[in-house]
């Protein structure tokens, strides 16, 4: 076996060279992975509205310290539960470098029922992806259309108006948790799986600080602004 031929070797040049030729003309690139992202996270925020609008307000829901104080000890539980988000759309564009790329060059050394398993369990991870990412979106726009119903109720403002209040941290905090899966959208359509490990490190990287950010805006500037909104 040449050294070479291993997978992680492979996967390793591919993304070298793949980070080399996104510095040459970054701004293509992460463009792409931004609008993409954008587009998912307006899709969500859509559907946030919706289930909003059509739900039952939760007259007994506690918001707990999110409305009701400001501390720096909630900013660390919020960035934990986007590093839990954010690790999850990484792990899938692994997975989708892995099924995409990893599987097939691996196939092409098997022959027989090694060489069958390995060409089924590419398409088989990726639609595992797919279908875990989507269940996922589904879940987060009808766990927050629910308490975005309550929140509107508790404040006396349509569900609108709360969302336009929650955009300055949800919008970009959106935004950043789905650059990668954006990254992985974008790989699979243009079949260069390739380039995902690359991708992954890079929006990752882009991500942290917007995740930061939004953590503080959203404990120490968003509570004032559905008050405002409800006058």
């Amino acid at each position: 076996m040449q050294t070479s031929d291993l997978v992680l070797v492979r996967g390793l040049a591919d993304t070298r060279a793949t980070l080399a030729a996104w510095q040459e003309r970054p701004g293509p690139v992460v463009g792409r992975w931004l609008a993409g992202a954008l587009a998912i996270s307006l899709l969500l925020l859509s559907a946030v509205w919706l289930v909003a609008v059509v739900s039952v307000p939760d007259v007994t829901h506690s918001f707990g310290v999110t409305f009701s104080q400001q501390e720096l000890g909630h900013v660390g539980r919020i960035l934990m539960a986007n590093s839990l988000v954010l690790a999850l759309h990484a792990f899938a564009c692994v997975a989708g470098f892995i099924a995409g790329s990893a599987l097939p060059q691996e196939a092409a050394r098997y022959s027989g029922a090694w060489r069958w398993i390995h060409d089924k369990a590419g398409p088989l991870a990726i639609a595992f992806v797919i279908g875990a990412t989507g269940f996922s979106l589904v879940t987060q726009a009808y766990v927050l259309g629910q308490l975005a119903s309550s929140l509107a109720w508790r404040l006396d403002i349509s569900c609108g108006l709360l969302l336009v209040g929650l955009l300055p941290h949800a919008l970009p905090e959106l935004v950043a948790l789905f650059l990668p899966l954006a990254a992985w959208m974008i790989a699979s359509r243009q079949k260069q799986w390739h380039e995902l490990l690359a991708a992954t490190l890079i929006t990752v990287v882009l991500a942290v600080p917007v995740l930061v950010a939004a953590a503080f805006v959203e404990v120490y500037v968003t509570p004032g602004l559905p008050r405002s909104l409800a006058g």
